[in-house]
């Protein structure tokens, strides 16, 4: 099952200034569960690693369309920042007397 897509941003209509900021505001904007997709004229590789420094453990990145001429990628949200933060054990470092 999809998941539902919030927004679809057409990179190529935005200031090459601006894309990345305004990908992840769209991101941010999103609730756990939600997706948005981004339509380019080239892979957004670079923009992924972005997403895996910034947002680790937040997403999921799949392509629809890669290539030639137009890649299509969902980038679904997957958990808050809070919780990203807070997937790693409570027991590591025996925090958890364990």
């Amino acid at each position: 099952m999809s998941s539902p897509i919030a927004t679809t941003i057409h990179v190529q209509q935005i200031p090459p200034r601006e894309r990345h900021a305004h990908i992840f505001a769209s991101f941010d904007a999103l609730a756990v569960g939600q997706a948005l997709q981004i339509v380019n004229d080239h892979d957004p590789r670079p923009l992924r690693f972005q997403f895996d420094d910034r947002t680790p453990g937040q997403f999921d990145w799949s392509y629809i369309e890669s290539g030639p001429e137009t890649w299509r990628v969902n980038i679904k949200r997957t958990a808050t920042k809070e919780a990203a933060g807070n997937s790693s054990s409570c027991c590591s470092g025996g925090a958890c007397g364990g």
